[in-house]
């Protein structure tokens, strides 16, 4: 089986391929990423000369690129995306192109090739607000920023490739991770680095604002689930531990489990569109394949926040952003050069 795994260098993807490898030792995985800000080859270098490992420095833009990396391949994973809601207020198009074009041209290759099935990584963002009660897959898209629009498109865009080509596609829509290398602009990592270092945790608004949170490797055994079930194309599926904390819950573990004071709370003015509620009806995947949620929820934020505390070269890094990211690696700049080096099976 060798898997085409998009974004392998950031955050989900890192952890899924770590978990495919342990979970299925004798796949093979290429990899595929434009390490941009938060594609991070630290993520993976345990891995690095492994067997059945390939890296590729590249953007799924890139026709060529993408088209010579999925023909062969048995599921093309497409974790890469621009994700952060308040970069997409700044820079809409950046995730237009990324999202949607990008998926569009993962899409068409594995179209073309017809030889492998695809799982569009998408987000319960797409649903806006889960409002009283959490909707399944068939509840209506609202979108109310670019990033979560710029989901909604690439994930309706995959639908439509089932219906009108019979491309065989699923789709994931997952409540929001934590976990290990997650960069830190997110909330989790963001908070954790902030009290580290004596900063402020800025809380948006009144920091009721709540989500239905789940651990990385959660997500990652229900997209597995959902590739060897055999029975999920032309299918969605909503992924949620049924978590929902607010962020001032959330940041109250973090200081708690830092020692740090409350006084290192900032309330600031609310970001536009800012979603009260996100939650999903996970209902239909633990019915259907049987997945159910391992870790527990306060545990596994313990044990994300102490994960920073003791790997603050990796972050601190991230922060400084003075890595060459493709040499430290050793990406090559496409498969043809991967080739001529030869390919352990």
């Amino acid at each position: 089986m060798r898997i085409l795994v998009t974004g392998g260098a950031g955050f989900i993807g890192s952890n899924f391929v770590h978990h495919i490898f342990q979970a299925h030792p004798g796949y093979e995985v290429d990899i595929l990423d434009k390490l941009t800000y938060a594609g991070n080859p630290d993520n993976l270098r345990d891995l690095k000369g492994r067997p059945g490992l390939r890296f590729f420095k590249g953007d799924i833009c890139d026709t060529k690129m993408v088209d010579r990396l999925v023909k062969g391949a048995d599921w093309v994973v497409n974790f890469a995306a621009e994700t952060h809601v308040d970069r997409s207020i700044m820079f809409a198009g950046d995730f237009v192109r990324t999202d949607v074009y990008g998926t569009f041209v993962l899409l068409e290759a594995v179209r073309k090739h017809g030889s492998g099935s695809f799982v569009q990584i998408s987000t319960d963002e797409v649903y806006g607000e889960a409002g009283e009660k959490p909707p399944a897959e068939d509840g209506a898209l609202m979108p109310k920023s670019p990033y979560a629009a710029s989901k909604a498109g690439a994930d309706r865009l995959a639908f439509s490739y089932w219906m009108t080509y019979g491309t065989p596609v699923v789709i994931t829509r997952c409540t929001n991770n934590y976990g290990p290398c997650q960069f830190p602009e997110k909330l989790i990592p963001l908070f954790a680095t902030n009290a580290m270092l004596g900063r402020k945790l800025p809380v948006y608004g009144s920091g009721g604002n709540t989500r239905d949170w789940i651990h990385v490797l959660d997500h990652c055994r229900a997209i597995d689930a959902i590739m060897h079930s055999g029975k999920a194309r032309g299918d969605v599926f909503n992924i949620g531990a049924g978590e929902e904390h607010s962020v001032l819950e959330i940041a109250g573990i973090v200081l708690e489990t830092l020692g740090k004071p409350e006084s290192l709370l900032q309330h600031v003015a609310d970001r536009p569109g800012h979603v009260l509620r996100h939650a999903v009806d996970s209902s239909k995947i633990r019915a259907r394949l049987g997945w159910l949620p391992r870790e527990d929820f306060r545990e596994g934020i313990h044990k994300t926040v102490l994960w920073y505390r003791n790997n603050k070269d990796w972050w601190k890094r991230l922060l400084a952003r003075q890595i060459d990211f493709a040499k430290s690696f050793g990406a090559v700049k496409g498969p043809r050069t991967a080739s001529r080096k030869g390919r352990k099976r």
